[in-house]
């Protein structure tokens, strides 16, 4: 087929790569013949995933596939609780902590598996006192505490799907959330401290049941023990409900289809989507990406993965693919700023971390504060890096790898989404040898493309959008409730195939670029250039630690760059226009002159969602003199005021 007009340009090209070391290749979980099996029979491969964990009765047919619809492991049954913590305990490695949990404040507690395994049966118990019963949906809304875990696996052994609506949202989005589940019960705490102070969740909890729902009752942890409303009808403190449970509890075992948890994207414009999984493949997709991804060697590893439950990062890698490996996890309630900005450092140090996995926007928020921090703790137990949420910038990427990783540990770039449940796109380590701010290619078992409009595969050194034509395992079953929303929304772009709006490009060697949402593609002069590929330019200026881009409306050239850059930490800059035309010409340097930005501006913060996304259209609606649209979700909602006013007094290049 023609290449003459790629679906995305492809503009950015990088040399650098790193092989693995021959010693972690040697140790490695993952070998090169992982490829060769999944390629030579994908269902035989995932059946052998599979049978690593534990059932009560195995399934019958590894796939039935009726497009968009999958069920894997047709008939088998399965506990999620029971592959998380019982096995470990019967098998002896009890004793074996499952959490280092870090308060705020500092106060810390280790919990060991068969703690949590017994605290989980006593929670489980008060849910059945409660009357919950399997297929009863509950919602969770906490901070991050272990108590967050022990609810989530709590409703698992039962039966009843979660729906955690991170501790951040207001109460308006956990009223939308509840409705949109029906939950029956609501599990919060009274708060939790965050950046040197207590935050309330109680009060968002009984504003949000102010609207119509089928909440019977609300189970409060303390955390704080600050001040909290109380409706002695409705309300259950956590402490008293477990202190009279047995701590024995023998779990039903669950269809393999059987809903795990309910997880709602925030759509910015119509209402959140239900993402719903279910058991026995999320489970078994989970297990295995957790243990060949990350290598994880769970006799020694002391892994550290910082996303908060309230995502999906948090469900598939701080509580069912870690536990299902029996892994010893650290869990940080705070933020990284607090009390100092080496806080993660220190915690590092304190437990000897060796797996470390976070996203790119704290790693250019670590750039921007400056190396000191890092450099004043010892972070050689390192031994593995890994990246999740957005496209990591190349120099975003080489200082990770050389500031925390001491240039010694891999780094493990993932893609995937809430979607689809668990890493899709990754560098094995061991096996792969990795570019600096690439996710290289798809996991063993894993189909995924770039292709143009008509689906067609596009050429190496081309760029499209990215593709799944094959199903997997934990492929979300659904949008809940609403089955012509899912095959809208994921299935209708190419028939049979499975699209959420990412865009991406080969490079020459056939890795895969991820170039972030296709809606923030920007069309210059009928040249159609990601974001992504801008702001990675941005940042690598020596004086940048972060950059966002938007294409913003232009009677000349159709739509013009529009950039927003964070300084980093600790070095000089040049001063005002001189800094921006030295920016500009390194983009045209690096990129070309079709991506000069027309306007540039330098702010000291972006706006960013509480799990560290940056809000591009609220970037656009000032770039082109719009109303502000709603930022409610916002970290700081102060940011755009700030942004506009300087937006307005900066000058265009024309």
């Amino acid at each position: 087929m023609s290449q003459e007009k790629d679906s995305l340009e492809n503009l950015l090209s990088e040399d650098r790569t790193f092989a693995p070391s021959t010693e972690f290749s040697a140790a490695a979980n993952a070998k090169a013949s992982l490829y060769k099996d999944a390629e030579s029979d994908r269902l035989a491969f995932w059946a052998k995933q599979a049978e690593e964990l534990t059932w009560s009765k195995k399934w019958d047919q590894v796939l039935d596939w009726q497009p968009p619809f999958a069920q894997w492991f047709v008939g088998g049954k399965i506990n999620a609780t029971v592959n998380a913590l019982d096995r470990h305990v019967e098998a002896g490695r009890g004793d074996r902590v499952a959490f280092h949990f870090e308060g705020e404040p500092g106060d810390s507690r280790d919990i060991t598996y068969s703690e949590l395994l017994t605290d989980v049966k006593k929670a489980a118990n008060a849910l059945i006192e409660l009357g919950i019963t399997a297929g009863d949906r509950v919602a969770i809304y906490m901070p991050m505490i272990p108590e967050a875990a022990i609810a989530m696996l709590a409703c698992a052994r039962i039966g009843a799907p979660h729906s955690v609506v991170f501790g951040g949202f207001s109460a308006d989005a956990l009223l939308s959330r509840i409705q949109d589940a029906d939950a029956k019960l609501v599990i919060t705490s009274d708060g939790g401290f965050r950046k040197g102070g207590v935050f309330a969740l109680k009060p968002a909890v009984d504003e949000a049941l102010k609207g119509a729902t089928n909440v019977e009752k609300v189970l409060v942890v303390q955390r704080t023990k600050q001040e909290t409303a109380w409706d002695s009808s409705r309300d259950i403190w956590w402490h008293e409900i477990m202190g009279r449970q047995s701590s024995e509890h023998k779990p039903e075992f669950f269809d393999s289809e059987h809903p795990l948890f309910i997880l709602y994207t925030s759509g910015t414009t119509a209402k959140p989507k239900g993402i719903f999984h279910t058991t026995g493949g999320y489970l078994t997709q989970v297990a295995y990406t957790h243990k060949t991804v990350f290598d994880i060697k769970a006799e020694s590893d002391v892994y550290w993965c910082t996303a908060d439950v309230g995502w999906v990062t948090g469900h598939s890698y701080v509580v069912y693919g870690p536990l299902i490996n029996g892994a010893t996890q650290v869990m940080y309630e705070g933020t990284p700023d607090t009390p100092h900005k080496g806080r993660i450092f220190e915690i590092i140090a304190k437990y000897g971390v060796t797996i470390l996995y976070t996203a790119p926007t704290l790693i250019r928020t670590w750039m921007k504060w400056g190396d000191e921090f890092p450099k004043a703790h010892d972070l050689s137990s390192l031994r593995l890096l890994g990246s999740v949420g957005e496209p990591i910038n190349p120099e975003a990427w080489m200082w990770y790898r050389e500031i925390i990783g001491g240039n010694r540990c891999p780094i493990v770039d993932t893609w995937w989404q809430t979607e689809t449940g668990a890493i899709m796109i990754s560098p094995l380590p061991g096996v792969t040898a990795t570019k600096p701010g690439s996710a290289m290619g798809p996991l063993p078992g894993i189909s995924a493309k770039v292709v143009d409009d008509s689906a067609n595969e596009v050429g190496n050194g081309h760029g499209g959008f990215l593709i799944l034509d094959q199903p997997w395992p934990s492929m979300l079953r659904g949008i809940w409730g609403e089955n012509e929303r899912y095959k809208e929304t994921y299935w209708s772009r190419f028939k049979n195939i499975y699209f959420a709006g990412d865009g991406a490009k080969l490079d020459n060697d056939g890795a895969i670029w991820l170039l972030g949402r296709v809606d923030d593609v920007m069309n210059v002069s009928g040249h159609r250039i990601s974001t992504t590929e801008v702001e990675s330019a941005l940042v690598s200026h020596e004086s940048v630690a972060e950059a966002a881009v938007v294409g913003a409306a232009d009677a000349m050239t159709g739509q013009g760059i529009v950039a927003f850059v964070i300084l980093r930490g600790g070095i000089a800059h040049a001063n005002g226009e001189e800094l921006v035309t030295q920016l500009r010409n390194h983009v045209t340097k690096e990129i070309g002159a079709i991506a000069r930005p027309r306007q540039i501006l330098v702010v000291a913060e972006l706006p960013k969602t509480r799990s560290g996304k940056i809000m591009r259209r609220l970037l656009k609606d000032v770039a082109e003199n719009r109303v502000v649209g709603d930022a409610t979700t916002l970290a700081d909602p102060n940011v755009m005021k700030l942004i506009k006013e300087g937006l307005n007094t900066s000058k265009d290049e024309n």
